[in-house]
Order: C-alpha cells, then sequence, then structure tokens
C-alpha cells in the first residue's frame, strides 16, 4: 500500500521501513530544507537492522496508518541507520542522554529545522508517541521562543560535553593510575559467573585483554584467573551459538545464559582477537574450538563472494527473539533419538537451559576434557558423537526461517574482523585464517580506498560503496594493517598503514585538543564529536594513539610516539575512576610504563620463525622482518640466508641471536 523514498537506500535497515505509512526520507541536508519550506520539525529516528525494539516501535507506531498520519503532518522524518551514520547516532545520542540520563536504540530525537535538538528518548509506546508529538507540536506553536532557547541550550550542551582540554606531555606516565583503576575495577568483579556484576552483561572484548595484558605484565594472579574464568563462562555459556558458533551481542542475566540473539561482526572479530591472545597464553581446547567453530560461522554465513563480511544477524525471526537458535525438548529428542539422554546432560535441557514457553536455549557446564573425565569416554569417542549431533541440528536449523541479514559491509568493523583472524592465524598456526585476513584486506583496498588521496569510504552494498570513512573506520584499518604486517611481514600493509595515519592527521587532527574528530574537516553536522571512552568497540581516539605509538617503532617517527604521549596525557588523571571506559587506553598506558619490545627477526625463514613466536603470548612487543631493508627500523640489521633476532628497547638493541629459545628469554625477562 505505501512505499516511501527509503526505497532507493542500500541499507537493509532503511529498507526495513521502505514500506512504512511514514514519509521517511534519509539524513540530507534536503530534508532539513524541506522542515524550513514546509515549516515542520524534524525527527531523527536512528536504529539498526539488528535492534529488537526498533522492530517492536516499527510494528506499533511506524506501521500504524493513525499515528503515520500525525507523524506526516508536523514532522519530516528522517531515518537514519547508526551503523552507516556513526557520526549522526553520536551527536543526536548526546543530546537525549543530557535530556533524560539514558541512551539506546531506537533513538528518536526531535530537532528544530535546522538540526538543533528539542526533546527526544528511545522507545515509546504508541500512545505515548502519539501524546508526544502533539503535545511538541503545541508547545513549539504557543511558547516558540522558550523552545528556541531550550534548542540553543541544549545545542550548547551537545557542542561542550565531552570536550577535552590538552595537558602538559607527560614523559612518564605513573603506574600508580593503574593499580588504582585494577582495584576500583575488581570491586565489580562477578567472581561467580565472570565479567562484571551487574546485567545484561555485554562481551567487552578490549577489557579481557587489557586484564590479562596488566594480570601477566604486572604478575596479578586474580586478574589472570579472572579473564579466564570469565571466558570460559562466555563459551560455555547461552551468549555462544554452541552449535553453529558465533557470539551473540550480549547476556540479559548474569549467568551468560540468555542472549540477546543478534551476532554483530565487530563483536565477533575482536572476540577472534581476545581468544586467540588467551589460548597463547594459556593452551586451552575450549579456546582453540571457539575460535574455529566462530570462522567457520563467519565463512558460512557471514562472508560475501568479494571476501568482504556482512554486519549483522537480526535477534528475530517469524518475528519471535532467539526462535532460529532454540530448542523444544520434543524437537531434540525427535532429531538426536538415542543420543538424546547424554547431549541433554552436556547441554542442559533441563531446569538449567529452560528459557520460556517451553523452550530451551544450549549452555555447558563443562569443556570437553571435564566431561569425558565424568564420563569414561575419549575426548575422540565424544568429539565423534558430538560432531554428528551437531550436523543433525544444524540440518534441521539451516530448513528454519534465517534470521535477517544485514549485508552491507562496513569497513571499520571488517577491519575488526581482519585483526581478529590474523591474530588467530597466529596463534593457531593457521596459514588459511591469515590468508582470509589477507583477502577481506584487499578487499578494503580494491572497494573502500581510494589509492590515489588514501581516503576510505564507510559502507558497501550491492556494488556501492559510499559515506566518507570516520575516524573509527581509519583508526581500526590502520590497525589491522599494522597487525597483517606483523603476521606476514609483506611490507604492503605497513605503508598503507602508513599513507593512512598521514590522511588521518590531516583530516582529522584537532589542534585544539590534540585529539582527532570522529568526522572529518568537511562535516556539515552541528558540532564535531570526539570519541574517548572505549565501550563495546574502543574509542577511535585510543585506537588512533596506539596506532600512532606502533607506527613511531617502525619508522622512527618521534614526532608520532610524542602525538600518542598528549594524546594519552589529556585522558590520564581519570583513567583510574572507570577501567571498563578506558581500557584500550590502559594498554597503551602499560606499553608506557613498562617494558615494550620492538623485534625484528630477518632471513630467509623469518616468515616461519614469525609463526613460531606467533603462538606465544607476547603482548608488549612489535614484529618487524624479512629480508630487506625496507622501514628504518631494518635498515641497521644484519640481512643473511640465516635468521636472526634483534630485541630492542626504545630503540636501542641487545646483541643479535639465532635461538628462539634466547628471544623468547629476553622477551618475558
Amino acid at each position: 500500500m505505501h512505499t516511501n523514498d527509503l526505497i532507493n537506500s542500500s541499507s537493509p535497515y532503511l529498507l526495513q521501513h521502505a514500506h512504512n505509512p511514514v514519509n521517511w526520507v534519509e539524513w540530507s541536508e534536503k530534508a532539513f530544507e524541506k522542515a524550513k519550506q514546509e515549516n515542520k520539525l524534524v525527527l531523527i529516528s536512528v536504529g539498526y537492522s539488528a535492534c529488537h525494539w526498533c522492530h517492536v516501535m516499527e510494528r506499533e507506531s511506524f506501521e500504524n496508518e493513525e499515528v503515520a498520519a500525525l507523524m506526516n503532518k508536523y514532522l519530516v522524518c528522517i531515518k537514519v541507520d547508526r551503523e552507516e551514520r556513526p557520526d549522526v547516532d553520536q551527536i543526536y545520542m548526546n543530546a537525549v542522554q543530557l535530556m533524560t540520563q539514558q541512551g539506546g536504540w531506537p533513538l528518536n530525537c526531535f530537532a528544530l529545522p535546522d538540526g538543533r535538538p528539542i526533546f527526544g528518548g528511545t522507545y515509546f509506546r504508541k500512545d505515548q508517541w502519539m501524546n508526544v508529538i502533539q503535545q511538541l507540536w503545541n508547545t513549539v506553536q504557543e511558547d516558540e521562543k522558550r523552545v528556541l532557547e531550550y534548542a540553543e541550550k541544549l545545542t550548547d550542551g551537545v557542542i561542550n560535553s565531552e570536550l577535552v582540554k590538552p595537558v602538559e606531555v607527560k614523559q612518564d606516565f605513573d603506574p600508580i593510575q593503574l593499580e588504582n583503576m585494577i582495584q576500583i575495577w575488581k570491586k565489580n568483579f562477578d567472581f561467580d559467573h565472570g565479567g562484571n556484576d551487574r546485567a545484561p552483561k555485554f562481551p567487552m572484548p578490549n577489557n579481557y585483554e587489557f586484564l590479562l595484558n596488566y594480570g601477566v605484565l604486572k604478575d596479578d594472579r586474580t586478574l589472570i584467573k579472572h579473564t579466564h574464568f570469565t571466558l570460559h563462562k562466555m563459551a560455555l555459556g547461552g551468549i555462544y551459538d554452541q552449535i553453529g558458533g558465533g557470539f551473540s551481542r550480549y547476556s540479559v542475566d548474569h549467568q551468560w545464559k540468555v542472549p540477546h540473539f543478534e551476532k554483530m561482526l565487530y563483536d565477533n572479530g575482536q572476540l577472534l582477537s581476545l581468544y586467540a591472545k588467551a589460548y597463547t597464553h594459556q593452551n586451552e581446547l575450549l579456546y582453540k574450538e571457539v575460535i574455529s567453530q566462530t570462522i567457520d560461522w563467519l565463512f558460512r554465513e557471514m562472508r560475501h563472494e568479494n571476501k568482504g563480511f556482512f554486519s549483522a544477524l537480526d535477534a528475530d525471526s517469524e518475528g519471535v527473539e532467539g526462535k532460529y537458535y532454540t530448542w523444544t525438548k520434543a524437537e531434540l529428542q525427535e532429531i538426536l533419538k538415542d543420543d538424546f539422554q547424554w547431549f541433554s546432560e552436556f547441554y542442559n535441557v533441563n531446569a538449567q537451559g529452560y528459557w520460556e514457553n517451553e523452550v530451551y536455549i544450549l549452555l555447558r557446564n563443562h569443556r570437553k576434557e571435564e566431561w569425558c573425565r565424568e564420563n569414561n569416554i575419549t575426548l575422540e569417542e565424544f568429539n565423534e558423537k558430538l560432531k554428528l549431533a551437531h550436523q543433525k541440528l544444524n540440518e534441521v536449523r539451516a530448513k528454519r526461517i534465517k534470521p535477517g541479514l544485514d549485508d552491507k559491509q562496513l569497513t571499520a568493523w571488517n577491519a575488526i574482523t581482519i585483526k581478529g583472524l590474523a591474530d588467530a592465524g597466529l596463534a593457531l598456526n593457521n596459514s588459511f585464517y591469515i590468508q582470509a585476513a589477507v583477502d577481506a584486506a584487499n578487499w578494503i583496498l580494491e572497494y573502500q580506498w581510494d589509492e590515489k588521496t588514501s581516503q576510505l569510504l564507510r559502507t558497501r552494498k550491492d556494488g556501492v560503496s559510499k559515506i566518507n570513512g570516520f575516524l573509527e573506520d581509519y583508526a581500526n584499518v590502520i590497525d589491522a594493517f599494522i597487525t597483517l604486517y606483523e603476521a606476514t611481514f609483506d611490507i604492503k600493509w605497513l605503508e598503507t598503514a602508513n599513507k593512512l595515519t598521514d590522511f588521518t592527521i590531516q583530516h582529522f587532527y584537532d589542534e585544539d585538543s590534540k585529539m582527532f574528530f570522529f568526522t572529518d574537516k568537511d562535516s556539515k553536522l552541528i558540532t564535531r564529536k570526539l570519541e574517548i571512552n572505549d565501550n563495546v568497540i574502543p574509542a577511535s581516539n585510543s585506537i588512533m594513539a596506539r596506532n600512532l605509538f606502533k607506527i613511531s617503532k617502525f619508522y622512527y617517527l618521534s614526532k608520532y610516539e610524542e602525538m600518542a604521549k598528549q594524546m594519552l596525557s589529556n585522558i590520564y588523571s581519570q583513567i583510574s575512576q572507570y577501567g571498563s571506559a578506558y581500557s584500550n587506553w590502559g594498554i597503551l598506558a602499560l606499553a608506557m610504563n613498562t617494558p615494550f619490545y620492538e623485534v625484528a627477526i630477518t632471513g630467509s625463514k623469518s616468515k616461519e620463525q614469525r609463526a613460531i613466536l606467533g603462538k606465544e603470548y607476547i603482548p608488549n612487543a612489535i614484529f618487524a622482518g624479512g629480508n630487506k631493508m625496507n622501514i628504518p627500523f631494518l635498515e641497521d640489521k644484519n640481512f643473511s640466508k640465516e635468521s636472526m633476532f634483534y630485541v630492542c628497547e626504545n630503540f636501542t638493541c641487545q646483541a643479535p641471536t639465532d635461538s628462539i629459545k634466547e628471544t623468547l628469554k629476553k622477551l618475558k625477562a
């Protein structure tokens, strides 16, 4: 019956709304001009394709003729995919948080025709939503002066919130700040179920990378134990898809039992890195299985034929959350027959795994080795039984209606996944995973990067790449390419990372704050924001600061190290108060205040030697090598057929050795 302007969009989320009776339009200057000409307010409604409550509000309000008529009468309605336009989401989320002290999606913010926000919230019930629109319109008509004053005040709040004032650059970062950060953080640990003691629980991979890093470098056994305990609990819990692989976005409870079933590329890319690094520290079979099963899922369900990766899978199928992933006892009995008894015990098809409406979520209490010991069965036998059971269930699941796939490809999230694949390839000594990382990186070079200008594009769908990249894209691609260089010693990845760093400084760096804006200098939004706090994805500024630190080591660029120190100095006094929001900054601080090594591996077998070292947990080093002197760090090294290892600190190298054992001794001293 209805088709609006979103029918021409490339965003799966916007296309979901293309047949609403609401006259939705995409974000554009033209939309705001229309509001001025028609004397209407602007609604900026932000969501994403895998957002459950976005779907609920659409069904209740945006598909309703009566609600749509009211919206069309008073508003120019703009739909925004937050994954395509995180810059828009950032500003209006900030406004809603200032107004209501909370945020989330769907995000609904009302604005004047010049873009200044005046009111907003998240999910609204139908009657509440209609009442808000009518009252807001009446208020604007009756007291326009007060509305304009509020808009000015709120916009000033958005502009001035999260500002950073540069401080004097620290050359030494007092470790007491990190110690205080850890002590405060420990008070919030959930020692019964892992993670932090709250619900919902998000995986927060960067948090545990930092905690493991700190625990090892500072010999804090509590942190090491808690990190591994958390990784076990997540891998055994319902948040992990036990038969298909891949993690859901979060768990609604303390036990990691009931997931919010959407699967996001950025979570799984980061979790590959985390489990890979944890595996190098503690060779757990569970970690290896999580990595390989998750990569199998990525290749099976999330990979485009162009070798890049899609963005997300929805939580819902057939309008029911989790229907694709959950099971009734009767279904399992019919499919598994004689294998049901042991399977139901292993995966808790009992009161523990019960969810609702006679439906069960598969989750475990035991690692396989523990189960085999308790049940007097060999691991080989059990793996074969499990493989057959999984195969049967996956065949049945494949016939179900699948959750919606958000098939746009995002540059930043692909970069995160490239890093995850490279880390997994190193940890498991798996060249196939590293090649998959290379393939996805080449996807970025072919479709998302302009080699002449070094500009990145944000998104690609249906053969079209568009939207200028944000700092999140540049920072993550640089990070991924550095990681790929360290895994392959292919110089093109480091050279491209260096070019992208130059471009990022030219177009995003703020001379006033000495930080990086999220948007480039051509942004036309009401303000340019700084992303400082680490979240489910680390802050683009913390990633960029770590990039600068690493590139300074490869290229002997002291100005980059000074920039990284300046950025860390700017936030260092805040770091102790809320560790979870500064974990990636914490990793940089550890690199600054504990020994950090530059490792060169030369010779014709340098890649093979790198692969051997890749299986070791070495969080405090960068690696360069090959059989050519192609970067400044390698220029004074001796190149011969035989492999040599140089362990350096602050550009001062110890005597080279041809022994891996001796090299590891130096790195783990």
